[in-house]
């Protein structure tokens, strides 16, 4: 067990696909899955992140492992505060004292969302909670001067859910979250290889092939990969030969979703902030803005310079480590839109 100061403070990025905290000093302490196996008879808990991951697909009819987040917001609350008590305990120990949490949500997300995430983090043990947009805090963690008077535009592909944003001043000018993402990508995948092939893969496989193959914008070759798994007819193992530019048209519908709705985004910020976007382009973070040739489509479709972020999946979990300065320790604020934009319910 790590030992860490009694004051120890954690930026918690609460994604539907994986967890990750930051602790100052320290940085990303923790990532992990974000996936509980539970035993169905008894409903008891069997196993909680990396282990229970490597259960998807692989269990029996008395196991099952699930997300209790979706689409960026919590599905199941009892499963995702037994998540986040163990993750926690992993970074704190345990203490008397514990720790003030800046977690994000998705923009967008309903009060009583809101309110189910400060809950689940209070019973995981956070004596403070102060919630980020999703997309401010990747703007931070991407390192951008959010107080500035020019429009910073962010793009964050995560797992369950798109956020984009235009910053100016501490604040949101423009915004939009769609539930398309990379857990959209590997389901599409997982369609494709259906379709062309009656060939059944899981959620793991379709994120491998997603990696290792897949594509957004054409590449400069064409690359091939072997996918293995059950045929749909006669129920036996086989094994199929697959393109890049076949899972470059399996991914077209879902990035076009992304496409349009950076556009409308656009359409709704005020044209001296187009101006400056035109001049500094648009920041893509998150796990799924790694997806190859992402950035070059976007582009085409904006007329922006789109720039990936350093370590993109790492963006909003710093972020919520940088909002962790904005915290007044005499304060008793529960809710945070940005780190300069407070409210309390």
């Amino acid at each position: 067990m790590p030992s860490v100061d009694l004051s120890i403070d954690i930026g918690i990025d609460l994604g539907t696909s994986a967890v990750k905290i930051f602790t100052p000093g320290r940085g990303v302490v923790l990532f992990e899955p974000s996936v509980v196996s539970i035993d169905k008879d008894t409903d008891g808990i069997i196993s909680i992140g990396t282990k229970a991951y490597r259960m998807i697909g692989k269990t029996s009819d008395r196991i099952a492992a699930v997300y209790p987040l979706h689409g960026g917001v919590i599905s199941d609350c009892e499963l995702t505060e037994a998540l986040l008590t163990e993750f926690v305990k992993k970074v704190c120990g345990t203490r008397v004292i514990m720790p003030r949490v800046v977690a994000c949500v998705p923009n967008g997300v309903t009060e009583v969302e809101r309110r189910a995430v400060v809950e689940a983090l209070r019973a995981a043990g956070a004596r403070k909670v102060c919630l980020i947009d999703e997309v401010v805090a990747a703007a931070l963690g991407a390192g951008i001067d959010i107080s500035l008077p020019y429009g910073s535009m962010v793009c964050d592909i995560g797992g369950g859910t798109t956020d984009i944003g235009v910053i100016s001043l501490n604040g949101l000018s423009a915004s939009d979250s769609l539930k398309v993402a990379g857990n959209t990508f590997d389901e599409a995948i997982i369609k494709k290889i259906r379709k062309s092939y009656d060939l059944l893969i899981g959620p793991r496989t379709a994120e491998q092939i997603k990696k290792e193959i897949g594509c957004a914008f054409p590449r400069d070759r064409v690359m091939r990969g072997f996918v293995r798994g059950r045929d749909a007819r006669s129920g036996l193992p086989r094994q199929v030969e697959i393109t890049s530019d076949e899972i470059m048209d399996a991914l077209e519908e879902p990035c076009v979703y992304i496409c349009r709705a950076v556009q409308g985004v656009l359409e709704r910020t005020p044209p001296e902030l187009v101006s400056d976007l035109y001049e500094r382009g648009m920041m893509l973070t998150g796990g799924g803005a790694m997806l190859y040739g992402l950035d070059k489509l976007l582009s085409r479709k904006t007329r922006l310079n789109v720039l990936l972020a350093h370590d993109p999946q790492y963006c909003v979990v710093r972020g919520t480590g940088e909002a962790l300065d904005y915290i007044d320790p005499r304060s008793e604020v529960e809710f945070a839109v940005s780190p300069l934009e407070v409210y309390s319910f």
